[in-house]
């Protein structure tokens, strides 16, 4: 669990770093206008999440959650350097900005093999029906975001004080240091993760080239074609929407025709969770684009005497997790021993009352503020109250997606899990793009749209309340313990 929760955390410095200043760097150093930047943002921040479910497959039939975590690290350090040496002279400059397109295509490939896996990684710890599991990962995921606290602080500040190259350099020298602990720590795995047929990954394919090395090069293709994907980011959500509905209509085949009942339900109940997904992400994910605009031009940030950095307000949700992972995973334990703990489904229903709220509570302190700038108190309670409703939906399902999968498809499903959060992504930028900036009259147009989707999840969050119970029956949680011990996950029974 320490091993997993120091590479996770470094991985996490580089792209919680990246993610702080691009939205920046993208409007001030290559002087886009706010739409396309925008789009840009939700375009990378979709398609991070969309290559885990390719990155998920190719664990479970060939490489194993263990090799694919290193592939990954390995194009991910490459994407953020490659960023810090094609920086340019500034200005939407062709040569420049596809050096950058190809750069953020290395580290969204990267993301696929490692972001699924190194869950995956995480619930095989620990059996299925063990009580542990939702606060195992509400400790990792403080550990996620203590690189989620320090990467923006520490690449924010770099990027908009020193220079552009030394932000994205700071992000890799992360990741490397994310590779160099997974690496030299491997023993502590005690053999979790590895291939499930290594004889098969060491066989020839191609000229001599392993299936190993072939699945590799596999992923350099793959970073031209996610390349173009970037570069025509207008057609990204057609493609999401098709990959989308083929994942999701692959995983009900073989729920419904070769799965017996018992699991079948429990694959409904978390394609029940994971559609709730593309909701949560694309109002949360709003904290790197237009939120992130909104504090730059609207919010008095100054603190103590200094004006601080916007990007440096990206590291307030991750401090926020830290603080309180520990206090939720001692409450849901507590509640647990009681008979007490809101299954998860509830659980979901809570994190989208809190998102709601969060976005209300931020109206009604600029509406306050008048003519002047929105007080930065308010910033801070907009992400207290996200953060609490991230915990509620997060690592609950990644949790929930471990133990209602069956064993090969576990990463197939967490990587679903990643492609409804990349729907959320993408739809997050479709958001902020109807804010339409941030100055002047625009900002009665973003609190508007705030409000709107403000009460909108709140009310959804409700009627996930009220369907909680149905949903709990099909996880059948009663049965997980002898779920354990089947031979297979139903493959051949009929």
């Amino acid at each position: 669990m320490f091993l997993l929760f120091f590479a996770e955390m470094w991985e996490r410095f580089s792209y919680y770093g990246m993610r702080a200043i691009l939205i920046f760097y993208l409007t001030k150093h290559f002087l886009l206008v706010e739409d396309r930047a925008y789009l840009l943002y939700g375009a990378y921040t979709s398609l991070v999440y969309i290559t885990p479910v390719i990155g998920g497959y190719l664990a479970d039939r060939f490489l194993g959650p263990r090799k694919a975590v290193l592939a990954g690290g390995v194009f991910i350090a490459s994407g953020h350097f490659l960023i810090a040496l094609t920086e340019g002279p500034g200005g939407a400059d062709p040569l420049f900005l596809n050096g950058f397109y190809i750069a953020l295509a290395s580290i969204i490939v990267g993301t696929g093999f490692l972001k699924a896996n190194i869950s995956v990684l995480v619930g095989e710890l620990y059996p299925r029906d063990d009580a542990r599991r939702d606060p195992a990962f509400s400790i990792f995921y403080m550990g996620i975001n203590a690189g989620g606290a320090i990467g923006p602080v520490v690449c924010g500040v770099l990027g908009e004080t020193v220079g552009w190259s030394w932000g994205f350099g700071a992000a890799g020298v992360g990741m490397l240091l994310g590779l160099v602990v997974f690496v030299w720590l491997k023993p502590w795995l005690m053999g979790k993760g590895e291939p499930p047929r290594p004889q098969q990954l060491r066989q020839p394919v191609v000229a001599g080239i392993s299936r190993e090395w072939m699945i590799y090069l596999g992923g350099i293709l793959g970073v031209a074609a996610v390349w173009m994907m970037i570069a025509h980011a207008e057609a990204l959500g057609y493609a999401l929407l098709i990959f989308g509905v083929l994942t999701v209509a692959y995983i009900l085949w073989r729920a419904v025709f070769i799965l017996p009942p018992v699991d079948r339900d429990r694959i409904m109940a978390a394609l029940f969770l994971i559609a709730l997904n593309p909701l949560f992400w694309g109002l949360f994910e709003q904290a790197g684009s237009s939120l992130n605009v909104f504090t730059d031009r609207n919010v008095d940030r100054s603190v103590l005497g200094l004006t601080i950095p916007a990007s440096v307000f990206q590291s307030v949700n991750s401090v926020f997790i830290i603080l309180l992972a520990p206090l939720f995973a001692i409450l849901w334990t507590w509640l647990d021993k009681r008979r007490l703990e809101p299954s998860s489904p509830a659980k979901f229903g809570f994190g989208l009352i809190l998102c709601g709220a969060g976005f209300l509570v931020l109206v009604a302190g600029a509406a306050a503020a008048g003519e002047n700038l929105t007080p930065v108190i308010f910033v801070f309670l907009i992400y207290l109250f996200h953060t609490m409703a991230e915990l509620c939906f997060s690592p609950v399902g990644l949790s929930a997606m471990t133990r209602l999968s069956v064993p090969s498809m576990v990463g197939l499903l967490m990587g679903t899990w990643f492609l409804a959060m990349a729907a959320g992504n993408f739809i997050a930028g479709l958001i902020a793009r109807a804010t339409g900036g941030g100055e002047g009259a625009g900002v009665a147009q973003v609190l508007d749209i705030y409000s709107r989707i403000g009460w909108f999840a709140m009310v959804v969050g409700g009627a996930v309340l009220l369907v909680a119970p149905w949903i709990t029956k099909l996880m059948h949680l009663d049965t997980l313990g002898a779920a354990i011990a089947r031979p297979n996950d139903g493959e051949g029974q009929k």
